[in-house]
């Protein structure tokens, strides 16, 4: 049985999802989104529209789970990527990371409160706090020591595993970082 794919408006570098009943659903589903005006939203109390970032937008919209207008014109996949390009530095790439952990299940948040790219929950905000912090990388990147230093020491003070994502190809390479206290 096909699925009618939910509706979202893009809105500047937001996508809204404004029918209540479609953005509970896709939230306590899969906790794609965040509940407009709830910070720390359980989802049998969702009753407000839905703000995608543009990474979960053209993610659905790739899954034929979402589509998008503006203007009340539909908005083509190519149209939505070529957004994300200029929004995101290294769409592509951080694109590529993204879609590797939800493939694997995981949910996946902008991470920018945390100053880096994801968030990354094992079962969901709300539910778990996110263990891992990533960083998407070039593959010919130079992180500094400084850098990995920094990186740790954000991760071990909020009680994150830090996690340098290089993408390449159609696949990535990780590498995670743990803290010892001696």
């Amino acid at each position: 049985m096909k699925t009618t794919p939910m509706q979202g408006e893009l809105v500047e570098n937001r996508i809204i999802v404004w029918d209540q009943k479609q953005a509970k659903k896709l939230f306590s589903d899969t906790y794609y989104g965040k509940p407009i005006g709830m910070a720390k939203p359980k989802p049998e109390e969702i009753n407000v529209p839905l703000i995608l970032d543009l990474i979960e937008g053209y993610y659905l919209l790739e899954k034929s789970r979402l589509t998008v207008f503006q203007s009340k014109k539909k908005v083509s996949k190519q149209q939505l990527l070529e957004i994300c390009r200029k929004e995101y530095h290294n769409f592509d790439k951080k694109y590529l990371v993204y879609c590797d952990f939800r493939e694997k299940k995981y949910i996946v948040n902008p991470g920018i409160k945390f100053g880096c790219d994801f968030a990354v929950y094992q079962r969901g905000p709300g539910i778990d706090h996110a263990p891992y912090l990533v960083q998407v990388y070039n593959k010919g990147d130079t992180i500094s020591s400084t850098g990995v230093v920094l990186a740790g020491r954000l991760a071990a003070s909020v009680k994150k595993q830090f996690i340098f994502a290089i993408p390449h190809g159609s696949r990535g390479t990780y590498m995670a970082l743990d803290w010892w206290r001696a």
